[in-house]
């Protein structure tokens, strides 16, 4: 099985698509995950631009698009018109597939289904997959409440990033193997970022004080692995997915990040590319 990485847009939106586009192929990734608030602005029609140029040169290089619902209270019917128009819109630009930030860890159980049949219509009528990102805030906030959505939608494909799973538990779920090992089975791309029992991300993976942790997400990646390649699946893809600031824990009063967010998602990188 074919393992390719991708490179997060996120803490480089201050760089120019041409340059960013640039600084990703010359480090040896081989595909962008790309979260584009508005699509008429002239910085996304650039992106779009410079994606379309590498995939006709670079054919099997990888664009993920991310889809996040703006943070307003909306009523889940509202919620679900907004969530539509947006993934309708990505998939109009055929992207390897959508990572959707889905749902509302408030919305009842029912509601979100309707939000997770709404999103499966849109991937049936355009023939794009969209995946679920584990993610604190959304409905797939809790592991353990995660499960019942696997059972009544076993068809779902999950970004898996446990981190969240992680902070949200207060634990490194040592006590919830057999949940992690149904979820595991449904994660189809994956963020390879390490967090801990109080936040989402640790300040440096590689630092010796988080060598157990590391350990830990290590061996779900290796089960996701895994599990994927019983599957005879002929491709899996990894974001490492360390972030910036607040994500980067910072020094006190100069807001100063205390580890290199590009740094350390190029060695993840490469870290896994011996590993897995």
């Amino acid at each position: 099985m074919q393992i390719k990485y991708c490179c997060t847009y996120w803490g480089s939106e201050n760089v120019k698509p041409d340059l960013f586009v640039e600084k990703v192929v010359s480090a040896g990734y081989e595909g962008i995950e790309l979260f584009l608030p508005k699509l008429s602005d002239e910085l996304a029609i650039r992106f779009i631009k410079e994606l379309e140029v590498l995939q006709h040169n670079k054919p099997g290089f990888i664009f993920i698009a991310q889809q996040i619902t703006s943070p307003d209270n909306y009523a889940v019917d509202d919620y679900i018109c907004r969530m539509e128009k947006s993934l309708t819109e990505l998939a109009a630009l055929q992207p390897s597939f959508i990572n959707s930030h889905t749902g509302k860890d408030y919305f009842s159980f029912d509601d979100n289904c309707k939000v997770i049949e709404a999103a499966l219509n849109i991937s049936s009528k355009t023939g794009v997959r969209i995946l679920h990102e584990t993610h604190r805030g959304r409905f797939s906030f809790h592991a353990a409440s995660l499960v019942s959505y696997l059972r009544k939608f076993p068809e779902l494909e999950l970004v898996g990033d446990f981190s969240h799973f992680c902070t949200v538990s207060e634990s490194m779920l040592q006590d919830q193997t057999e949940i992690i090992n149904q979820i595991i089975p449904h994660v189809s791309h994956l963020h390879a970022r390490v967090g801990h029992e109080q936040a989402p991300q640790v300040n440096d993976p590689f630092a010796p004080e988080w060598k157990n942790h590391f350990a830990l997400f290590e061996g779900w990646w290796q089960q996701i692995i895994k599990f994927q390649k019983e599957k005879l699946n002929k491709q899996f893809t990894i974001t490492p997915e360390f972030g910036p600031a607040p994500y980067m824990p910072t020094l006190p009063f100069t807001k100063q990040p205390i580890g290199n967010q590009w740094e350390i998602n190029e060695e993840m990188m490469h870290y896994l590319k011996d590993k897995l």
